[in-house]
């Protein structure tokens, strides 16, 4: 595919490389030098819609074409998807995304498919004003189209949340808020509110989360103020509660396992003084990641690359006070933010998952003092990962027990409690609290 610096042909080329199984933050971040900085929030903007939309717009064209394309013409029936995700779910006027597709034909040195792509477009463009129209019959006829989730992920919602399995669906084709956490030891949270109106910034509190300031529109981070010198962070309400929920006091010695990007490393330091915080990751680049967030912030912590399922002898002849287990996960709580989560896991990865989290939970539990606490956190919408899991543990551990979590957020499960996406601006995620007591 040509590098042409056009944000269309760059959003196909990322749908290409995420359709290979790579995820889309690595391919942005690769190929943003491709694109004059003006173009890049379009770029991206068309690259999380199409994966938010791939199945219904891959279904779409697919039902439409006579044959389906050779794998060499694949970039054609990206374009065809890209120019069907325009009409259906973009802003751009109908005209211009047939004519702007049928033009990038030729920038792809395949002007043979101009016809093909002007035809497929202008059909669907048609069906589009029809009340019943084969189109419309086609996507609401299957919520895997109607709301492009894999069925597999379908059904398993269906099962782990009747009753409210579509709205969930419904929500996680939303986009996203962008959500800050304020260091609220630094600056009170209506002082930082009152500095965002000042700058003609709208925000807006969360009481169930204190730490929390929704924006109104996003903003490049750059333009937040106060980030560049670690006031605020970006990260979801539904993440911060992790640092609410696990109770940190000043002076304590604490692990966060899995620790990369580092979101939830900075806020633990910002809740007390006088921590010991060790954050550790198996993915040395990963681990990167802490150490740049943690400069911003301007706090420090002991980072080691080590497998959480393995840690060193040392942890349990110093065993920690508090343990935060953010456990590698499907990330089905946070497809708003990653899109291409929905191509790129597979039915098979739960049970997978699973093993591996049982595996840190039993690997790291001798690691935490008696009378300590122990956070289990995923972003997953599924029992499996979550409150089975932790059930599961607690069965086969005497000396933990579970401390409920009476709180003004999310849904009480058998253990834990579980937001959902688009409630109070969260996310998904599960959050367990466990004590160890003398067994």
């Amino acid at each position: 595919m040509p590098a042409a610096a056009d944000p269309r042909l760059v959003a196909i080329a990322n749908l290409a490389a995420v359709a290979d199984g790579r995820s889309l933050d690595s391919v942005l971040a690769d190929r943003a030098g491709q694109l004059p900085e003006q173009d890049r929030a379009f770029a991206a903007d068309l690259s999380y819609g199409l994966c938010r939309w791939y199945r219904q717009l891959h279904a779409v064209i697919a039902a439409r074409l006579n044959k389906p394309l050779r794998d060499k013409d694949r970039d054609i029936h990206f374009l065809l998807m890209l120019g069907a995700y325009q009409l259906l779910h973009g802003n751009t006027p109908a005209h211009a995304a047939v004519s702007t597709s049928v033009e990038l034909t030729r920038r792809l040195d395949k002007a043979w498919a101009g016809k093909l792509v002007n035809a497929v477009l202008r059909g669907i463009q048609r069906e589009m004003g029809q009340a019943d129209s084969p189109l419309k019959r086609q996507i609401d006829s299957d919520l895997s189209l109607r709301f492009a989730q894999p069925k597999w992920f379908v059904k398993a919602l269906q099962k782990a949340w009747p009753g409210c399995a579509e709205t969930i669906l419904g929500a996680l084709q939303e986009r996203a808020p962008m959500t800050l956490r304020l260091d609220v030891r630094r600056c009170p949270r209506a002082d930082y509110l009152a500095r965002l109106e000042a700058q003609g910034i709208m925000a807006q509190a969360l009481d169930a989360v204190p730490t929390a300031v929704v924006l109104e529109r996003p903003l490049p981070v750059q333009q937040v103020p106060g980030f560049a010198d670690g006031l605020v962070s970006v990260q979801d309400a539904g993440a911060q509660l992790a640092g609410q929920v696990l109770d940190i006091r000043p002076g304590q010695r604490v692990l966060d396992a899995c620790a990369a990007p580092g979101g939830k490393t900075g806020h633990i330091l910002e809740l007390a003084n006088e921590l010991a915080v060790t954050a550790v990751d198996a993915d040395a680049q990963r681990l990167q990641r802490v150490t740049q967030n943690l400069r911003r912030l301007q706090r420090e912590a002991e980072l080691l690359v080590a497998d959480a399922a393995d840690p060193p002898p040392a942890w349990r002849e110093r065993p920690f006070d508090r343990i935060l287990v953010d456990a590698p996960c499907s990330a089905t709580g946070v497809m708003r933010r990653h899109p291409d989560i929905r191509l790129l896991r597979r039915r098979d990865d739960i049970d997978n998952l699973a093993r591996r989290q049982a595996a840190i939970l039993d690997a790291l539990w001798p690691c935490l003092r008696t009378g300590g606490k122990l956070l289990y956190a995923t972003c997953s919408l599924l029992p499996q990962e979550n409150h089975l899991q932790v059930a599961a543990f607690l069965q086969r551990t005497p000396d933990a027990c579970s401390i409920g979590l009476a709180q003004s957020w999310g849904h009480a499960c058998a253990v834990g409690r579980q937001t959902l996406p688009g409630e109070m601006t969260m996310d998904g995620f599960y959050y367990a609290l466990l004590e160890k007591v003398h067994a």
